[in-house]
């Protein structure tokens, strides 16, 4: 059961990002007939709408048609991968409810409907997996992952609501481990594989702007520099218990400096929307780390 399940979740992932930078490439333009176009209320949120709705209706006949239906259920799955799962769905939901902000403020719209019609695309896109989940008989409908999803959606809507800007960011990162030999069906066996499916060497980040958050907005700090907190999960093989070798599995929390993206001063309109893009993937940096076991560790760039 977990292995296909982590084949859907990582599939899923690659495609739904895909559709949405697709998305904003398209709503990028600046030909002032597309721009009037974009503005057109049904055509922006028909297009969506076919988007979403082709993406569920081929993630369906992709990956659960396959397999036997039931009666909608629940699954308890909290302990799994010492919650870096969870902290996997709220990232995404982040990530893809800033997306569908953006494409549609590209797409000329003000910040109050982008935020009511864009902000919550991610928590969309997940709750219908999920309820996908809680009608196959493989899988069931995680009230942890919706409280992981309602999260990464409400801090990203919460703060454009609040300050109009993303002051704190999630953000993900991925360094190569020796874990996936040991089970590469849960963990993978090529580099995309892994950079999905393992999660000792993934790293979610909270990245805290320092100028916004704690000095004057006139302080000469620099305005793209911020601190970031990390969390991940070391010598995981299972995803509740590790059969052999028993590798002992500990939580992992990390501080790094960290640069923020969005807030380098660009011109070029679509230079910085790749930046926006491109700030999802937390940069390389020195960084210190304690785990659950009181060991520290210290690195010259953290991954």
């Amino acid at each position: 059961m977990h292995n296909h399940r982590f084949k859907v979740q990582g599939s899923k992932l690659k495609v739904l990002l895909i559709l949405l930078v697709f998305s904003l490439t398209v709503f990028s333009q600046e030909n002032d007939s597309i721009r009037k176009v974009k503005k057109n209320v049904g055509i922006v949120i028909g297009t969506e709408a076919a988007l979403y709705a082709g993406s569920m209706t081929g993630l369906y006949y992709l990956w659960y048609a396959g397999y036997d239906q039931s009666s909608f259920h629940l699954h308890n799955d909290n302990n799994n991968w010492l919650q870096m799962d969870k902290a996997g769905h709220a990232t995404s939901a982040y990530f893809i409810g800033a997306l569908g902000y953006e494409t549609l403020r590209l797409a000329g719209w003000d910040e109050k409907k982008s935020l009511i019609y864009g902000g919550p695309l991610g928590l969309a896109f997940l709750t219908t997996v999920e309820i996908f989940d809680g009608l196959s008989s493989g899988w069931g409908f995680s009230w942890g992952d919706m409280a992981a999803n309602a999260f990464g959606t409400a801090l990203f809507m919460g703060q454009q609501a609040l300050w109009h800007e993303q002051r704190i960011s999630m953000k993900y990162s991925y360094h190569n481990t020796q874990f996936p030999q040991y089970c590469p069906s849960l963990l993978g066996s090529t580099l995309p594989e892994k950079m999905l499916k393992d999660y000792n060497g993934q790293t979610i980040w909270m990245s805290f702007n320092i100028k916004s958050l704690f000095l004057n907005k006139n302080s000469n700090f620099p305005s793209w520099l911020n601190i970031a907190l990390g969390y991940s999960g070391n010598g995981m093989t299972h995803s509740t218990y590790n059969p052999t070798p028993e590798f002992i599995r500990t939580r992992q929390f990390v501080l790094s400096p960290d640069i923020d993206l969005t807030r380098i001063p660009v011109k070029n309109k679509f230079l910085k929307t790749t930046l926006k893009v491109l700030n999802f993937i937390k940069i390389p940096m020195p960084a210190i780390m304690m785990d659950s076991q009181g060991k520290f560790s210290a690195y010259w760039l953290y991954f």
